[in-house]
Formats: structure tokens, sequence, C-alpha cells
């Protein structure tokens, strides 16, 4: 069976996409599928990398999740509560809960559904997969995948200082490592394409070793085996800074080749 039919089959066990869109408490919090998020693609985009959100306030609002520290200092990682900067030496730190952040996006964590992997996969695979399998695409999906990588590109990048440059203008100097032979998790969302300017459309993942020693925005993966979550909400919830720079960027225009760039 191919992955697209192990994800149909696995979508279709549920029957119909309304019983997966569940709404069952979460012991952490009473919105357990909301997706939350601070700012926007568009704003990160321009260059505000500057907010007012620490992590200990994400933290009241999901222990899943990513994002970046303000000066786009690094790559935010956050699974199982606790929250990891990838700076650009590709090493992971523990976050204090002040650090701020311009753009982050996490939610609590409930797998709808459950799909073990057992072939060689790449990014494009199993995001096409993925999408060709989903009852709706106009709804979110949080995806965890922990399992065991034949390799695993990804990507820092360096703190910025004002006056700060767009990000696509930031990632030419990005730093880039591979992992080969390696534990770890990938997580992170798939947003509607009617999201492009409010977040990235389809697959925005990151990675995060079993040691927790290192990681970074993903740019490509091969998998060996791999078990993936995917917990699939109607609840999306986002809350924009106050500040002078966000307030008086211009944030409209249509930003699909920025996001495809910085993204890859």
């Amino acid at each position: 069976m191919s992955l697209d039919e192990t994800f149909i089959a696995a979508f279709h066990a549920h029957q119909k996409a309304g019983d997966l869109l569940h709404k069952d408490a979460h012991p952490n919090h009473h919105h357990a599928h909301e997706v939350y998020q601070t700012s926007t693609i568009n704003a990160l985009l321009a260059g505000i990398y500057d907010g007012q959100t620490s992590f200990g306030d994400m933290a009241a609002h999901g222990d899943f999740g990513l994002g970046t520290a303000n000066g786009l200092d690094g790559e935010i990682t956050i699974v199982d509560g606790e929250v990891y900067q990838i700076k650009s030496d590709g090493k992971a730190y523990p976050v204090d809960p002040s650090l701020q952040t311009p753009f982050a996006v996490v939610m609590n964590f409930c797998p709808s559904l459950q799909v073990d992997i057992d072939e060689h996969l790449d990014f494009e695979s199993f995001t096409a997969a993925l999408d060709a399998a989903v009852p709706s695409k106009n709804v979110f999906y949080a995806i965890k995948a922990h399992g065991h990588f034949r390799e695993v590109q990804v990507r820092s990048v360096p703190k910025q200082e004002p006056p700060y440059k767009p990000l696509v203008e930031v990632v030419e100097s990005q730093h880039v490592y591979e992992h080969k032979d390696v534990e770890g998790v990938l997580l992170g969302f798939r947003f509607p394409d009617y999201s492009q300017g409010i977040n990235v459309p389809g697959c925005h993942l990151h990675f995060l070793t079993d040691d927790r020693s290192a990681g970074g925005h993903v740019l490509g993966f091969h998998t060996h085996h791999a078990q993936v979550e995917i917990d699939i909400t109607s609840e999306f919830h986002m809350e924009l800074p106050e500040t002078g720079d966000f307030l008086e960027a211009a944030l409209a225009g249509d930003t699909g080749d920025d996001i495809k760039k910085v993204e890859k």
C-alpha cells in the first residue's frame, strides 16, 4: 500500500472529517485543538522581527509548535511543552520563558489519528501524500513525525540587528546543516492555501533530534521509518502586535513567491 493510500485508509477509518474535528478537553487547557498564532508571516517577510509576546505567554496556549525569537534569532521548536531555540550554529538551546517572539504558532497537541511509515520518503512525497489524503484542505493540520531518518537538511539564520532587512534577503546568508542516520522529530503545521499572508500555505516543518542537541527549519528529509501523528482542527486564533512597526507596515500584496524562497 502506498503512503497516500495508507493516509487515506487512516482518515477513512474515522469515517468523516467531522469525526476528526473532535473538541475533547485537553488536560492542560480548555482549548484542546485551537491553533494559536502571534503576528503574521507577511509581517516576518517585511522584516518585523521584534514582538512583545514571550514564550511563557505562548505556553498558556500550547505545548507544541514553532516560530522564531526576537531579532530573528534562530528557529524555535516546541515539543511536549519544551521550547528549544536552534541558533545559527545549528545547536538547540533550552529557552527561558521570558524570551520574546515576533512570530510563533502553537497548540495543545491531541492527535486525531496515527500512521506508521516504513518506506523511504522525502519531503515532497510525504507532503503530496498528505495533501492527497486529507478530508478537507480548508482546515488546519498539526503534524508530528517521530522516527529514524536517513538524512534531514535544516537551516537557521544569524541573529539580525536593526535596521532589519526583509526575510528574503536574510535567508541568503542562512546556515544549512545535514543530519544523517538520526533519530528525531519533525513537527509543524499544514495551513490552507487561503491563509497566504497570515501563515505559510501547505506544510511548514521544524526538526529536533531526540537528544535535543540540534535541529532547525526543515528544507528536506528522507525517512527510514516514522510514526506520524496528526491533529486536525477548525479552530484558529490570532493576536497581532500593537507595536508601531507592525501598525505602520505595508502588509498587503501577493507574497507567494517570497514565501517559496524563504521556505526552501
